[in-house]
C-alpha cells in the first residue's frame, strides 16, 4: 500500500470523538456536579479530548477540570469506559466518553472552586440518589457504575450507552 493509498483509507474511516470528565466527591460522598449554560441537565466537569493536539483522555479530562473549575487536581484510576453511540438527540459521531477518579475533595478545596464563567452557571454537590434526576441518560448510569467500581474497588466498567457490559 502507497502513502497515498494509505492516507485515502485512513481518511476514509468513521470517526468517533472523545471525551473526558472527572468524578469528585466530597467527605460525605456527594459527587460534584455542574451546571453548562449553554444545554439543559447537569455534568460532571469535563469535556472533549483535543486529540489533534496529541492530549490524552487523562490529560483532557485535568485540562477541562482546571479550566471548568478552577483545580489542578491529579486523577486518579479510570472508573468508567462508556461507548455512546449517536440518537435521534445525538446528532454527533460515536462518543468514547472516559471517567476518572477525582477523588475526595476538602473543604479548602470547594471553597477554590471557580467557574468558568463562559460555559457554567453555577455547581453543587449531590447525594448518589440524585444523580438521576439531574444528569442525562447515560452520563447518570456512568456516574452510577462508577460509583460502583469505587465502592466495589475493581474497574473499570466497560459501559455502552451507560449500561454495564462484559
Amino acid at each position: 500500500m502507497t502513502t497515498q493509498d494509505y492516507a485515502t483509507y485512513i481518511a476514509g474511516l468513521p470517526r468517533v470523538l472523545a471525551g473526558a470528565a472527572a468524578l469528585f466527591r466530597d467527605a460525605e460522598g456527594r459527587v460534584l456536579l455542574v451546571e453548562p449554560n449553554y444545554r439543559e441537565g447537569w455534568a460532571l466537569p469535563g469535556g472533549t479530548v483535543e486529540s489533534d493536539s496529541g492530549e490524552t483522555p487523562r490529560q483532557g479530562a485535568r485540562r477541562e477540570t482546571l479550566e471548568e473549575i478552577g483545580l489542578d487536581v491529579p486523577l486518579g484510576r479510570l472508573l468508567a469506559v462508556d461507548w455512546v453511540p449517536p440518537g435521534p438527540l445525538h446528532p454527533r459521531p460515536p462518543l468514547v466518553a472516559y471517567l476518572y477518579d477525582g477523588g475526595v475533595l476538602d473543604a479548602e478545596q470547594l471553597k477554590s472552586i471557580r467557574l468558568q464563567e463562559e460555559e457554567l452557571l453555577s455547581w453543587r454537590l449531590v447525594a448518589r440518589e440524585e444523580v438521576a434526576g439531574l444528569l442525562l441518560g447515560a452520563t447518570a448510569r456512568r456516574v452510577e457504575a462508577a460509583l460502583d467500581a469505587l465502592a466495589r474497588g475493581d474497574g473499570p466498567a466497560e459501559l455502552e450507552d451507560g449500561h454495564r457490559v462484559g
